[in-house]
Protein backbone atom coordinates (compact mmCIF):
# COMPACT_ATOMS: atom_id res chain seq x y z
CA UNK A 1 0.00 0.00 0.00
CA UNK A 2 2.67 2.24 1.03
CA UNK A 3 4.66 1.78 -2.37
CA UNK A 4 1.23 2.22 -4.33
CA UNK A 5 0.90 5.30 -2.08
CA UNK A 6 4.14 6.57 -2.98
CA UNK A 7 3.56 5.88 -6.74
CA UNK A 8 0.62 7.84 -6.75
CA UNK A 9 1.84 10.97 -5.34
CA UNK A 10 4.89 11.01 -7.64
CA UNK A 11 2.75 10.67 -10.64
CA UNK A 12 0.67 13.42 -9.58
CA UNK A 13 3.98 15.33 -8.37
CA UNK A 14 5.40 14.74 -12.10
CA UNK A 15 2.11 15.33 -13.54
CA UNK A 16 1.50 18.48 -11.92
CA UNK A 17 5.07 19.79 -12.66
CA UNK A 18 4.63 18.95 -16.34
CA UNK A 19 1.26 21.40 -16.22
CA UNK A 20 3.17 23.86 -14.80
CA UNK A 21 6.18 23.58 -17.61
CA UNK A 22 3.28 23.47 -20.04
CA UNK A 23 2.11 27.03 -18.83
CA UNK A 24 5.28 28.72 -18.19
CA UNK A 25 6.40 27.72 -21.89
CA UNK A 26 2.72 29.23 -22.92
CA UNK A 27 3.81 32.62 -20.88
CA UNK A 28 6.75 32.38 -22.53
CA UNK A 29 5.86 31.96 -25.82
CA UNK A 30 3.36 34.99 -25.34
CA UNK A 31 5.50 37.03 -23.79
CA UNK A 32 8.29 36.36 -26.62
CA UNK A 33 5.65 36.71 -29.79
CA UNK A 34 4.70 40.40 -27.72
CA UNK A 35 8.25 41.27 -27.55
CA UNK A 36 8.63 40.85 -31.01
CA UNK A 37 5.34 42.52 -32.17
CA UNK A 38 6.77 45.30 -30.10
CA UNK A 39 9.90 45.68 -32.48
CA UNK A 40 8.17 45.11 -35.62
CA UNK A 41 5.77 47.92 -34.73
CA UNK A 42 8.92 50.40 -34.21
CA UNK A 43 10.54 49.08 -37.46
CA UNK A 44 7.42 49.57 -39.35
CA UNK A 45 6.50 52.92 -38.02
CA UNK A 46 10.76 53.86 -39.02
CA UNK A 47 10.07 52.33 -42.49
CA UNK A 48 6.44 53.96 -43.28
CA UNK A 49 7.58 57.10 -42.15
CA UNK A 50 10.80 57.11 -43.91
CA UNK A 51 8.85 56.44 -46.50
CA UNK A 52 6.55 58.74 -46.95
CA UNK A 53 9.13 61.52 -46.23
CA UNK A 54 11.38 60.17 -49.75
CA UNK A 55 7.89 59.66 -51.56
CA UNK A 56 6.73 63.34 -50.70
CA UNK A 57 10.32 65.13 -51.08
CA UNK A 58 11.63 63.08 -53.73
CA UNK A 59 10.02 64.43 -56.66
CA UNK A 60 10.64 68.28 -55.61
CA UNK A 61 14.40 67.45 -55.65
CA UNK A 62 14.09 66.31 -58.56
CA UNK A 63 12.42 69.23 -60.09
CA UNK A 64 14.18 71.84 -58.41
CA UNK A 65 17.65 70.08 -59.25
CA UNK A 66 20.03 68.81 -56.75
CA UNK A 67 22.42 70.89 -57.27
CA UNK A 68 20.17 73.75 -57.16
CA UNK A 69 18.26 72.44 -54.07
CA UNK A 70 21.35 72.00 -51.86
CA UNK A 71 23.91 74.33 -53.05
CA UNK A 72 21.57 77.48 -53.74
CA UNK A 73 21.35 80.24 -51.50
CA UNK A 74 18.30 81.87 -51.90
CA UNK A 75 15.10 80.46 -50.31
CA UNK A 76 11.63 82.63 -52.59
CA UNK A 77 9.05 80.41 -53.18
CA UNK A 78 6.62 83.13 -54.23
CA UNK A 79 9.55 82.74 -57.00
CA UNK A 80 9.66 79.21 -57.08
CA UNK A 81 13.33 79.66 -56.07
CA UNK A 82 14.24 77.10 -53.54
CA UNK A 83 17.87 76.50 -52.06
CA UNK A 84 18.35 75.18 -48.63
CA UNK A 85 22.40 76.01 -48.55
CA UNK A 86 21.86 78.87 -45.67
CA UNK A 87 19.56 76.48 -43.55
CA UNK A 88 22.01 73.69 -43.87
CA UNK A 89 24.93 75.53 -42.89
CA UNK A 90 22.67 77.53 -40.29
CA UNK A 91 22.00 73.74 -38.20
CA UNK A 92 25.14 72.84 -38.82
CA UNK A 93 26.70 76.17 -36.83
CA UNK A 94 24.06 75.66 -34.32
CA UNK A 95 24.67 71.83 -33.91
CA UNK A 96 28.39 72.33 -33.58
CA UNK A 97 28.04 75.52 -31.31
CA UNK A 98 25.79 73.56 -28.84
CA UNK A 99 28.22 71.03 -28.80
CA UNK A 100 31.23 73.21 -28.34
CA UNK A 101 29.19 74.82 -24.88
CA UNK A 102 27.22 71.70 -23.92
CA UNK A 103 29.77 68.73 -23.87
CA UNK A 104 32.19 69.59 -21.84
CA UNK A 105 29.96 71.17 -19.17
CA UNK A 106 27.64 68.24 -19.37
CA UNK A 107 30.82 65.45 -19.11
CA UNK A 108 32.43 67.79 -15.87
CA UNK A 109 29.23 67.78 -14.24
CA UNK A 110 28.46 64.17 -14.72
CA UNK A 111 32.52 64.08 -13.19
CA UNK A 112 31.22 65.65 -10.43
CA UNK A 113 28.42 64.06 -9.79
CA UNK A 114 29.55 60.22 -9.94
CA UNK A 115 33.05 61.39 -8.36
CA UNK A 116 33.75 64.10 -6.28
CA UNK A 117 30.26 65.90 -5.20
CA UNK A 118 29.02 64.43 -1.58
CA UNK A 119 26.28 62.50 -1.29
CA UNK A 120 23.74 65.03 -0.25
CA UNK A 121 24.88 67.51 -2.88
CA UNK A 122 24.36 64.89 -5.49
CA UNK A 123 20.40 64.59 -4.34
CA UNK A 124 19.78 68.00 -4.75
CA UNK A 125 21.43 68.67 -8.43
CA UNK A 126 20.69 65.22 -10.04
CA UNK A 127 16.58 65.99 -9.89
CA UNK A 128 17.45 69.38 -10.71
CA UNK A 129 19.63 68.18 -14.23
CA UNK A 130 16.45 65.45 -14.48
CA UNK A 131 13.77 68.39 -14.76
CA UNK A 132 15.55 70.08 -17.54
CA UNK A 133 14.78 67.32 -19.48
CA UNK A 134 11.23 67.26 -19.13
CA UNK A 135 10.76 70.97 -19.70
CA UNK A 136 8.77 71.34 -23.34
CA UNK A 137 11.07 73.12 -25.73
CA UNK A 138 8.54 75.67 -26.17
CA UNK A 139 9.62 76.82 -22.25
CA UNK A 140 13.00 76.82 -23.50
CA UNK A 141 12.69 78.55 -26.43
CA UNK A 142 10.35 81.63 -24.25
CA UNK A 143 13.40 81.42 -21.33
CA UNK A 144 15.94 82.50 -24.37
CA UNK A 145 13.64 85.23 -25.95
CA UNK A 146 12.68 86.68 -22.64
CA UNK A 147 16.49 86.32 -21.06
CA UNK A 148 19.00 85.70 -23.73
CA UNK A 149 18.33 87.09 -26.52
CA UNK A 150 17.58 91.15 -24.46
CA UNK A 151 21.19 90.10 -22.88
CA UNK A 152 22.55 89.36 -26.21
CA UNK A 153 21.13 92.35 -27.44
CA UNK A 154 22.46 94.82 -24.47
CA UNK A 155 25.97 93.71 -24.77
CA UNK A 156 26.41 93.36 -28.38
CA UNK A 157 22.76 95.03 -30.19
CA UNK A 158 21.41 93.49 -33.03
CA UNK A 159 18.50 92.63 -31.50
CA UNK A 160 19.74 89.58 -30.03
CA UNK A 161 17.66 86.72 -31.69
CA UNK A 162 20.81 85.38 -33.41
CA UNK A 163 22.95 82.17 -34.31
CA UNK A 164 24.23 82.99 -30.25
CA UNK A 165 21.50 82.79 -28.62
CA UNK A 166 20.60 79.34 -30.55
CA UNK A 167 23.59 77.83 -29.89
CA UNK A 168 22.95 78.98 -26.30
CA UNK A 169 20.05 77.70 -25.49
CA UNK A 170 20.75 74.39 -27.58
CA UNK A 171 23.77 73.91 -24.88
CA UNK A 172 21.00 74.14 -22.42
CA UNK A 173 18.55 71.43 -23.47
CA UNK A 174 21.37 68.77 -24.51
CA UNK A 175 22.45 69.07 -20.86
CA UNK A 176 20.28 66.68 -18.86
CA UNK A 177 20.99 63.90 -21.84
CA UNK A 178 24.87 63.97 -21.64
CA UNK A 179 25.26 64.52 -17.91
CA UNK A 180 22.69 61.57 -17.18
CA UNK A 181 24.64 59.21 -19.88
CA UNK A 182 27.68 59.81 -19.24
CA UNK A 183 27.44 59.93 -14.95
CA UNK A 184 26.12 56.72 -15.55
CA UNK A 185 28.91 55.06 -17.90
CA UNK A 186 31.27 56.51 -14.89
CA UNK A 187 29.61 54.91 -12.19
CA UNK A 188 29.46 51.71 -14.36
CA UNK A 189 34.08 51.87 -13.98
CA UNK A 190 35.02 48.98 -11.95
CA UNK A 191 36.07 49.67 -8.78
CA UNK A 192 39.07 47.97 -9.55
CA UNK A 193 40.46 50.61 -12.08
CA UNK A 194 40.21 53.78 -9.54
CA UNK A 195 41.91 51.65 -6.47
CA UNK A 196 44.58 50.38 -8.81
CA UNK A 197 45.47 53.89 -10.37
CA UNK A 198 45.44 55.34 -6.45
CA UNK A 199 47.09 52.99 -5.26
CA UNK A 200 49.43 53.76 -8.00
CA UNK A 201 49.85 56.96 -6.62
CA UNK A 202 47.76 58.83 -9.07
CA UNK A 203 45.79 61.65 -7.24
CA UNK A 204 42.01 61.37 -7.47
CA UNK A 205 42.01 63.97 -10.58
CA UNK A 206 44.88 62.29 -12.42
CA UNK A 207 42.80 59.38 -11.29
CA UNK A 208 39.77 60.42 -12.54
CA UNK A 209 41.10 61.82 -16.57
CA UNK A 210 43.53 59.25 -17.15
CA UNK A 211 41.49 56.27 -16.24
CA UNK A 212 38.08 56.06 -14.74
CA UNK A 213 37.01 58.83 -18.28
CA UNK A 214 38.95 56.42 -20.65
CA UNK A 215 37.18 53.55 -19.63
CA UNK A 216 33.91 55.64 -19.61
CA UNK A 217 34.94 56.81 -23.14
CA UNK A 218 32.33 54.44 -24.90
CA UNK A 219 29.12 55.64 -23.01
CA UNK A 220 30.41 59.25 -23.32
CA UNK A 221 30.31 59.30 -26.70
CA UNK A 222 27.07 57.06 -26.64
CA UNK A 223 25.93 60.91 -24.94
CA UNK A 224 27.52 63.20 -27.30
CA UNK A 225 25.30 61.29 -29.80
CA UNK A 226 22.47 61.83 -28.20
CA UNK A 227 22.68 65.49 -27.54
CA UNK A 228 23.73 65.85 -31.25
CA UNK A 229 20.39 64.26 -32.30
CA UNK A 230 18.38 66.55 -29.78
CA UNK A 231 20.62 70.19 -30.76
CA UNK A 232 19.82 69.01 -34.78
CA UNK A 233 16.47 68.28 -34.58
CA UNK A 234 15.16 70.89 -32.32
CA UNK A 235 12.66 72.94 -33.52
CA UNK A 236 10.30 75.19 -31.26
CA UNK A 237 13.05 76.92 -28.99
CA UNK A 238 15.51 77.55 -31.97
CA UNK A 239 12.30 79.51 -33.76
CA UNK A 240 11.80 81.44 -31.00
CA UNK A 241 15.45 82.83 -30.55
CA UNK A 242 17.00 82.73 -33.85
CA UNK A 243 15.61 85.23 -36.02
CA UNK A 244 14.63 82.92 -38.72
CA UNK A 245 16.20 84.80 -41.96
CA UNK A 246 17.19 82.51 -44.45
CA UNK A 247 20.86 83.87 -45.32
CA UNK A 248 24.24 82.44 -44.38
CA UNK A 249 25.53 83.92 -41.02
CA UNK A 250 29.11 85.36 -41.17
CA UNK A 251 28.97 85.75 -37.44
CA UNK A 252 27.39 84.64 -34.44
CA UNK A 253 24.86 87.50 -33.87
CA UNK A 254 23.22 87.12 -37.31
CA UNK A 255 19.79 85.99 -37.79
CA UNK A 256 19.60 82.32 -38.78
CA UNK A 257 17.33 79.49 -40.13
CA UNK A 258 17.71 75.93 -39.35
CA UNK A 259 16.26 73.32 -41.61
CA UNK A 260 13.69 72.25 -38.64
CA UNK A 261 12.72 76.05 -38.10
CA UNK A 262 12.49 75.95 -42.28
CA UNK A 263 9.91 73.27 -42.08
CA UNK A 264 7.68 74.40 -39.18
CA UNK A 265 7.60 77.85 -40.06
CA UNK A 266 5.81 77.36 -43.59
CA UNK A 267 4.63 74.43 -43.81
CA UNK A 268 0.89 75.59 -42.40
CA UNK A 269 0.58 77.44 -45.21
CA UNK A 270 2.67 75.76 -48.01
CA UNK A 271 1.15 73.81 -51.02
CA UNK A 272 2.66 72.30 -54.64
CA UNK A 273 5.89 72.55 -55.18
CA UNK A 274 6.58 74.74 -51.94
CA UNK A 275 5.16 71.91 -49.94
CA UNK A 276 7.43 69.47 -51.54
CA UNK A 277 10.29 71.23 -51.08
CA UNK A 278 9.69 71.47 -47.43
CA UNK A 279 9.52 67.78 -47.27
CA UNK A 280 12.48 67.86 -49.49
CA UNK A 281 14.25 69.57 -46.81
CA UNK A 282 12.95 67.08 -44.32
CA UNK A 283 14.38 64.24 -46.64
CA UNK A 284 18.10 66.40 -46.73
CA UNK A 285 17.58 66.37 -42.83
CA UNK A 286 16.56 63.17 -42.10
CA UNK A 287 19.93 61.54 -44.60
CA UNK A 288 22.19 63.99 -42.48
CA UNK A 289 20.94 62.79 -39.36
CA UNK A 290 21.68 59.06 -40.39
CA UNK A 291 24.87 59.75 -41.31
CA UNK A 292 25.95 61.39 -38.63
CA UNK A 293 24.90 58.94 -36.42
CA UNK A 294 26.15 56.06 -38.39
CA UNK A 295 29.26 57.90 -38.13
CA UNK A 296 29.39 58.70 -34.50
CA UNK A 297 28.02 54.82 -33.63
CA UNK A 298 31.11 53.61 -35.77
CA UNK A 299 33.52 55.89 -33.60
CA UNK A 300 31.11 54.44 -30.55
CA UNK A 301 31.77 51.18 -31.37
CA UNK A 302 35.53 51.31 -32.00
CA UNK A 303 35.89 53.15 -28.87
CA UNK A 304 34.22 50.77 -26.69
CA UNK A 305 36.76 47.87 -28.26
Amino acid sequence: MNAEFLNETTGNNSRTKMKENKKRKVFETIIERLFFTCACVAILSVAIITLFIFIKGGPAIFKIGLVDFLFGQEWMPEADIYGIFPMIIASIYATFGAIIVGVPIGILTAVFLAEIAPDWLTKLIRPAVELLAGIPSVVYGFFGLVVIVPIIDEIWGGGGNSLLAAIMILSIMILPTIVNISETSIRAVPKEYKEGSLALGASHIQTIFKVIIPAAKSGILAAVVLGIGRAIGETMAVILVAGNTPLIPNSLLDRVRPMTANIALEMGYAFGLHQEALFATGVILFIFIMILNIFLNVVTHKAGE
